[in-house]
Protein backbone atom coordinates (compact mmCIF):
# COMPACT_ATOMS: atom_id res chain seq x y z
CA UNK A 1 0.00 0.00 0.00
CA UNK A 2 2.99 2.62 0.87
CA UNK A 3 4.40 1.77 -2.96
CA UNK A 4 1.17 2.36 -3.90
CA UNK A 5 0.75 5.47 -2.56
CA UNK A 6 4.12 6.75 -3.54
CA UNK A 7 3.57 5.51 -7.21
CA UNK A 8 1.29 8.53 -7.58
CA UNK A 9 4.36 10.83 -7.72
CA UNK A 10 6.36 8.90 -9.98
CA UNK A 11 5.79 11.20 -12.81
CA UNK A 12 5.78 14.58 -11.33
CA UNK A 13 8.47 13.66 -8.43
CA UNK A 14 10.40 10.83 -9.69
CA UNK A 15 13.45 11.13 -6.79
CA UNK A 16 10.85 10.25 -4.23
CA UNK A 17 9.42 7.58 -5.73
CA UNK A 18 12.17 5.78 -6.53
CA UNK A 19 14.27 6.72 -3.37
CA UNK A 20 11.28 4.54 -1.94
CA UNK A 21 11.41 1.96 -4.51
CA UNK A 22 14.61 1.33 -3.82
CA UNK A 23 14.80 0.89 -0.05
CA UNK A 24 11.87 -1.71 -0.64
CA UNK A 25 14.25 -3.00 -3.37
CA UNK A 26 17.31 -3.10 -0.61
CA UNK A 27 14.56 -4.85 1.78
CA UNK A 28 13.54 -7.63 -0.12
CA UNK A 29 17.01 -8.65 -1.63
CA UNK A 30 18.06 -8.64 1.95
CA UNK A 31 15.14 -11.46 2.41
CA UNK A 32 17.18 -14.03 0.53
CA UNK A 33 20.93 -13.15 1.00
CA UNK A 34 22.98 -11.20 3.34
CA UNK A 35 24.01 -7.88 2.14
CA UNK A 36 26.55 -6.76 4.39
CA UNK A 37 29.73 -7.34 2.98
CA UNK A 38 28.77 -8.62 -0.31
CA UNK A 39 29.78 -7.89 -3.59
CA UNK A 40 26.71 -7.36 -6.37
CA UNK A 41 26.00 -6.09 -9.80
CA UNK A 42 22.52 -4.05 -10.26
CA UNK A 43 21.84 -4.51 -14.01
CA UNK A 44 20.50 -1.35 -15.49
CA UNK A 45 20.79 0.34 -12.36
CA UNK A 46 19.93 3.85 -13.32
CA UNK A 47 20.17 6.93 -11.10
CA UNK A 48 22.14 6.58 -8.04
CA UNK A 49 18.83 5.85 -5.71
CA UNK A 50 19.29 1.97 -5.84
CA UNK A 51 22.86 2.36 -4.93
CA UNK A 52 22.54 4.58 -2.05
CA UNK A 53 20.04 1.82 -0.80
CA UNK A 54 22.24 -0.89 -1.30
CA UNK A 55 25.35 1.20 -0.19
CA UNK A 56 23.11 1.46 3.62
CA UNK A 57 22.32 -2.49 3.08
CA UNK A 58 25.86 -2.97 3.55
CA UNK A 59 27.13 -3.72 -0.02
CA UNK A 60 29.79 -3.01 -2.04
CA UNK A 61 27.42 -2.18 -5.36
CA UNK A 62 28.58 -1.83 -8.90
CA UNK A 63 25.86 -1.06 -11.67
CA UNK A 64 25.53 -1.66 -15.72
CA UNK A 65 23.64 0.67 -18.01
CA UNK A 66 23.35 1.04 -21.64
CA UNK A 67 23.33 4.79 -21.59
CA UNK A 68 26.10 6.83 -19.43
CA UNK A 69 23.45 9.87 -19.00
CA UNK A 70 20.84 7.52 -17.02
CA UNK A 71 22.87 8.00 -13.91
CA UNK A 72 23.87 10.82 -11.70
CA UNK A 73 27.12 11.34 -10.03
CA UNK A 74 26.38 9.25 -7.07
CA UNK A 75 25.34 6.15 -9.28
CA UNK A 76 28.50 7.05 -11.54
CA UNK A 77 30.70 5.80 -8.53
CA UNK A 78 31.13 1.98 -9.47
CA UNK A 79 29.47 2.92 -12.59
CA UNK A 80 29.80 0.46 -15.58
CA UNK A 81 28.58 1.42 -19.74
CA UNK A 82 27.57 -1.94 -21.18
CA UNK A 83 24.74 -4.50 -22.51
CA UNK A 84 22.76 -6.74 -20.18
CA UNK A 85 22.91 -9.48 -23.21
CA UNK A 86 26.72 -9.07 -22.84
CA UNK A 87 27.91 -8.03 -19.37
CA UNK A 88 31.54 -6.84 -19.44
CA UNK A 89 32.07 -9.01 -15.86
CA UNK A 90 34.17 -12.40 -16.15
CA UNK A 91 32.19 -15.16 -14.94
CA UNK A 92 32.04 -15.36 -10.95
CA UNK A 93 32.45 -11.66 -10.23
CA UNK A 94 29.66 -11.20 -7.94
CA UNK A 95 27.81 -12.63 -4.67
CA UNK A 96 24.64 -10.80 -6.26
CA UNK A 97 23.26 -10.29 -9.73
CA UNK A 98 20.37 -7.71 -9.75
CA UNK A 99 17.88 -6.41 -12.15
CA UNK A 100 15.08 -4.55 -11.20
CA UNK A 101 12.32 -3.55 -13.95
CA UNK A 102 14.40 -3.97 -16.72
CA UNK A 103 13.63 -7.63 -18.55
CA UNK A 104 10.65 -5.95 -20.23
CA UNK A 105 13.14 -3.16 -21.62
CA UNK A 106 14.85 -5.68 -23.50
CA UNK A 107 14.26 -7.67 -26.62
CA UNK A 108 16.27 -10.81 -25.31
CA UNK A 109 15.50 -10.72 -21.50
CA UNK A 110 16.63 -14.45 -21.24
CA UNK A 111 19.89 -13.58 -22.27
CA UNK A 112 19.91 -10.73 -19.81
CA UNK A 113 19.29 -13.26 -17.32
CA UNK A 114 21.78 -15.94 -18.55
CA UNK A 115 24.50 -13.21 -18.04
CA UNK A 116 23.24 -12.46 -14.96
CA UNK A 117 23.64 -16.31 -13.59
CA UNK A 118 27.07 -16.22 -15.43
CA UNK A 119 28.49 -13.08 -13.19
CA UNK A 120 27.61 -14.62 -10.05
CA UNK A 121 30.06 -17.03 -8.34
CA UNK A 122 28.74 -20.85 -7.26
CA UNK A 123 26.54 -20.26 -4.30
CA UNK A 124 25.94 -16.99 -5.15
CA UNK A 125 22.36 -15.58 -5.92
CA UNK A 126 20.21 -13.68 -8.75
CA UNK A 127 17.34 -11.66 -8.45
CA UNK A 128 14.81 -10.72 -10.97
CA UNK A 129 12.10 -8.12 -11.19
CA UNK A 130 10.50 -7.50 -14.49
CA UNK A 131 7.07 -5.72 -15.20
CA UNK A 132 4.81 -8.57 -16.77
CA UNK A 133 2.60 -7.75 -19.90
CA UNK A 134 -0.61 -8.68 -19.13
CA UNK A 135 -0.48 -6.72 -16.13
CA UNK A 136 -2.01 -3.51 -15.27
CA UNK A 137 1.19 -1.41 -16.01
CA UNK A 138 2.63 -4.03 -18.07
CA UNK A 139 2.29 -0.74 -21.26
CA UNK A 140 3.95 2.23 -19.02
CA UNK A 141 2.80 5.24 -19.65
CA UNK A 142 0.46 3.82 -22.20
CA UNK A 143 -1.58 1.55 -20.15
CA UNK A 144 -4.25 0.65 -20.02
CA UNK A 145 -4.52 0.71 -23.82
CA UNK A 146 -2.01 -2.16 -23.93
CA UNK A 147 -4.40 -4.66 -22.97
CA UNK A 148 -5.35 -3.76 -27.10
CA UNK A 149 -2.02 -4.12 -28.72
CA UNK A 150 1.34 -2.67 -27.78
CA UNK A 151 1.31 -0.80 -31.49
CA UNK A 152 -2.19 0.18 -31.36
CA UNK A 153 -1.51 1.85 -27.68
CA UNK A 154 1.73 3.12 -29.10
CA UNK A 155 -0.10 4.95 -31.89
CA UNK A 156 -2.79 6.35 -29.37
CA UNK A 157 -0.33 7.68 -27.49
CA UNK A 158 1.31 9.62 -29.99
CA UNK A 159 -1.96 10.95 -31.34
CA UNK A 160 -3.25 12.07 -27.98
CA UNK A 161 0.14 13.89 -26.73
CA UNK A 162 1.80 14.25 -29.96
CA UNK A 163 5.06 12.48 -28.72
CA UNK A 164 6.02 9.18 -28.78
CA UNK A 165 5.83 7.52 -25.66
CA UNK A 166 9.09 7.05 -23.89
CA UNK A 167 8.76 3.54 -23.68
CA UNK A 168 8.43 2.57 -26.96
CA UNK A 169 6.53 -0.49 -27.81
CA UNK A 170 9.00 -2.97 -29.80
CA UNK A 171 11.93 -0.75 -29.63
CA UNK A 172 12.44 -0.01 -25.62
CA UNK A 173 9.25 -1.65 -24.27
CA UNK A 174 8.62 -5.45 -24.79
CA UNK A 175 5.91 -8.16 -23.88
CA UNK A 176 7.31 -10.07 -21.57
CA UNK A 177 4.81 -12.38 -19.47
CA UNK A 178 4.30 -14.32 -15.74
CA UNK A 179 4.63 -17.89 -17.99
CA UNK A 180 7.83 -16.36 -20.18
CA UNK A 181 9.66 -16.04 -16.69
CA UNK A 182 8.35 -19.10 -15.13
CA UNK A 183 9.40 -21.29 -17.98
CA UNK A 184 12.87 -19.31 -17.79
CA UNK A 185 13.22 -20.16 -14.21
CA UNK A 186 12.08 -23.90 -14.20
CA UNK A 187 13.99 -24.93 -17.66
CA UNK A 188 17.69 -22.73 -16.45
CA UNK A 189 20.03 -26.00 -14.80
CA UNK A 190 22.99 -23.96 -13.81
CA UNK A 191 20.92 -22.41 -10.77
CA UNK A 192 18.18 -23.80 -7.86
CA UNK A 193 15.49 -22.12 -7.92
CA UNK A 194 14.41 -20.16 -4.40
CA UNK A 195 11.49 -18.31 -4.92
CA UNK A 196 9.12 -17.42 -8.00
CA UNK A 197 6.39 -14.72 -6.48
CA UNK A 198 4.32 -11.60 -7.54
CA UNK A 199 6.03 -8.93 -6.02
CA UNK A 200 3.40 -6.04 -5.32
CA UNK A 201 1.11 -8.74 -4.61
CA UNK A 202 0.46 -9.19 -0.69
CA UNK A 203 1.55 -12.35 0.33
CA UNK A 204 -1.44 -14.66 0.24
CA UNK A 205 -1.99 -13.20 -3.44
CA UNK A 206 1.24 -16.34 -4.37
CA UNK A 207 -1.43 -18.28 -5.36
CA UNK A 208 -2.25 -17.02 -8.24
CA UNK A 209 0.62 -17.89 -10.15
CA UNK A 210 -1.30 -20.87 -10.43
CA UNK A 211 -3.85 -19.89 -12.07
CA UNK A 212 -2.68 -19.48 -15.34
CA UNK A 213 -4.49 -16.92 -17.24
CA UNK A 214 -5.66 -15.16 -14.03
CA UNK A 215 -1.88 -14.58 -12.89
CA UNK A 216 -1.24 -13.01 -16.57
CA UNK A 217 -3.41 -9.94 -15.32
CA UNK A 218 -3.62 -9.90 -11.39
CA UNK A 219 0.20 -9.63 -11.22
CA UNK A 220 1.92 -6.41 -11.36
CA UNK A 221 5.61 -7.79 -11.80
CA UNK A 222 7.04 -10.94 -11.17
CA UNK A 223 10.02 -12.05 -9.02
CA UNK A 224 12.42 -14.63 -9.95
CA UNK A 225 15.20 -15.64 -7.57
CA UNK A 226 17.92 -18.45 -8.39
CA UNK A 227 20.64 -19.44 -6.29
CA UNK A 228 23.71 -20.38 -8.72
CA UNK A 229 25.34 -24.41 -8.39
Amino acid sequence: MHLLREFRHEQPDPARFYRVLAQDSADMLASYVPLQGSLMLDVGGGPGYFADAFARAGATYYSVDVDSDLADDTGRRRRVVGSGTELPFRTGAFDVAYSSNVLEHVSDPWRVAEEMLRVVRPGGLAFISYTVWYGPWGGHETAPWHFLGGHRARRRYVRRHGVEPKNRFGESLFAVTVRDGMDWARGEGRGELLDLTPRYNPRWARFLLRVPLLREVATWNLVIVVRKH
